[in-house]
């Protein structure tokens, strides 16, 4: 199992973007984190494939695209058109989860399921084998900056006994207030992928990714 950090460009200073994502890359960023957002399945909007298409000239660095939009299987193909390596679809936004996880796997992607704070994990019990990545949201997904819920904790280690006990190798990802203060405990409940948007890119980037990479590679060395 690897210990991966993935920075959200949600939290970029647009102004800054290349500059900010060069950075990131250079202090040892292992991916991406692309949030997609359609106004409907969450409240806010973000950004599309002509986005993640221009982005992919600033980085070599896998992009990992959380698609929460409404009836995602209808954007599959392109956002894999557009860069995307590991594509992350809702749970609760997805008609057909099985059929869907199917497609991202058909266009040559990595697939993802991400489950909000509420969602029970037994929503993806059957389809983990299908499943590169489980992402569990510990904020309600739409709004960077919120705080961490602390209930995800439990989420997260029932999720890690479940893969465990299934014998699949499904990574298990956090995305929402993760931060120096909490970041040892995510990982101590079996998250091995952290996702962090203000945490790497308000103050020094650099400094930022190698203090997440320090710990990170930590517990990849087993501590």
């Amino acid at each position: 199992m690897k210990y991966l950090l993935s920075p959200s460009l949600l939290s970029l200073d647009f102004t800054k973007a290349g500059e900010q994502i060069k950075a990131a890359d250079e202090a040892g960023a292992d991916w991406t984190h692309f949030d997609v957002m359609d106004g409907q399945f969450v409240p806010s909007i973000s950004f599309g494939m002509p986005v993640l298409k221009s982005f992919r000239k600033a980085t070599d660095r896998p992009f990992d695209v959380h698609l929460m939009i409404e009836e995602p299987e209808n954007y599959i193909q392109a956002f894999a058109e557009a860069g995307a390596n590991r594509i992350t679809v809702h749970a609760e936004a997805t008609r057909h989860l099985d059929r869907t996880l199917h497609q991202i796997r058909e266009v040559g992607c990595e697939a993802g399921v991400a489950l909000n704070p509420s969602t029970p994990i037994e929503n993806v019990e059957y389809v983990l084998e299908l499943a590169d990545m489980v992402l569990q949201m510990t904020v309600n997904p739409g709004f960077g900056g919120q705080k961490f819920i602390p209930y995800c904790l439990e989420k997260i280690e029932a999720l890690r006994t479940l893969i465990d006990e299934k014998g699949c190798n499904t990574d298990i990802q956090v995305d929402g207030g993760v931060n120096r203060n909490n970041i040892r405990e995510i990982l101590d409940a079996g998250a091995n992928i952290i996702v962090a948007g203000n945490a790497v890119f308000l103050g020094d980037v650099v400094e930022n990714v190698q203090y997440f990479k320090q710990i990170l590679n930590e517990y990849q060395d087993g501590l």
